[in-house]
């Protein structure tokens, strides 16, 4: 007998490039966080309702209140430990997530990141031997944080570096239009000195000169990369250099910056010839995994099976990961 779609698709080895680490948070552990630091803790019926929101700015209010759980490391621990699990039940072999230092060391300073880093790092490990799913970490600066800020999170990432080799990037996210990324000229240079990959959320929310600017800065991989439909120079190029595009097409419906399913880029990009990658951005914030992104980009744009493969392929192609792993899941695929 033939599998089902939703278990084909989830035996496929990929690899979400696109993901947040405070994104991942499941109302399941957002009760466990609440059981340990709120007076009265949050039933699971009212953590699911701070998950339901009519706009941009309540998902905002509604993260930042799942968000304020995160007290110790121990909590950080907890949520990477759930993010691996939940990945790894949906045939997803490898993830590079994103981790907000700035927001951390501004908000929280009595979190020491060392300390932090060690404590989701043991997490990490116990996860991937138990489950197989590997993690690198992208240090996400924040485009509206001062540039004090930003310089201080990119020295602890080269100093943390050397401790935990899975820090592996770093990347820019936020306002676009507030913080553009030359801005951030000088620090991509000296990441890339210390032998950081380069990363950037662009042309999520702003025309294609952001992703041209992420481009002129060095980056090597742009997330969303919604506008890049406006500008057909840029689609020539980014197929040409093989830029690959992290599309999380959910997320782009929840904020608004696509305003329909049937307006969304991702077979317009891929018919074009984009390193199209399928991700899920902030899963549970926004009601979906990376194996409905899957399911969805197929039922809904008419992806064939060997257009999936093609997909997954592509997020492999697109990770940081060792060469040689990547020849390995490259090869599960083929044979898939």
């Amino acid at each position: 007998m033939l599998p089902d779609t939703s278990t084909w698709l989830r035996g496929i080895p990929k690899a979400e490039l696109h993901i947040h680490l405070e994104g991942s948070i499941k109302p399941e552990t957002l009760v466990k966080l609440s059981q340990r630091h709120d007076q009265i803790p949050l039933t699971l019926e009212q953590a699911q309702k701070l998950y339901i929101y009519n706009d941009f700015q309540e998902f905002l209010e509604a993260f930042s209140l799942v968000n304020s759980r995160l007290q110790t490391p121990e909590d950080f621990a907890l949520i990477t430990y759930e993010m691996i699990r939940s990945l790894a039940s949906q045939g997803c072999v490898h993830a590079e997530v994103n981790f907000s230092w700035g927001i951390l060391l501004r908000r929280k300073p009595h979190l020491q990141m060392p300390t932090v880093m060690q404590a989701i790092e043991t997490a990490r490990i116990h996860a991937e031997q138990e489950f197989g799913t590997t993690v690198l970490w992208i240090v996400d600066l924040v485009r509206t944080h001062s540039p004090e800020l930003n310089q201080n999170v990119l020295q602890l990432a080269i100093t943390l570096k050397g401790q935990f080799p899975s820090i592996v990037g770093v990347g820019i996210g936020g306002d676009e239009a507030a913080g553009p990324a030359p801005l951030f000229r000088e620090l991509y240079a000296e990441a890339k000195d210390s032998g950081l990959r380069l990363v950037a959320h662009a042309g999520e929310a702003v025309g294609p000169e952001s992703i041209w600017a992420a481009l002129d800065i060095g980056t090597e991989r742009i997330g969303h990369g919604l506008s890049a439909q406006c500008d057909r120079d840029l689609m020539r190029v980014l197929a040409e250099r093989k830029i690959p595009i992290e599309i999380n097409v959910t997320s782009n419906l929840k904020t608004g910056n696509c305003p329909a399913l049937e307006d969304h880029p991702i077979r317009q990009y891929f018919d074009a010839g984009l390193v199209v990658i399928i991700n899920s951005d902030d899963p549970p914030m926004f009601k979906t995994s990376l194996l409905q992104e899957y399911e969805l980009v197929q039922n809904h744009f008419s992806f064939s099976e060997q257009e999936m493969k093609e997909l997954a392929a592509n997020s492999v192609i697109a990770s940081f990961m060792p060469f040689e792993r990547k020849n390995k899941l490259l090869e599960m695929i083929r044979k898939y």
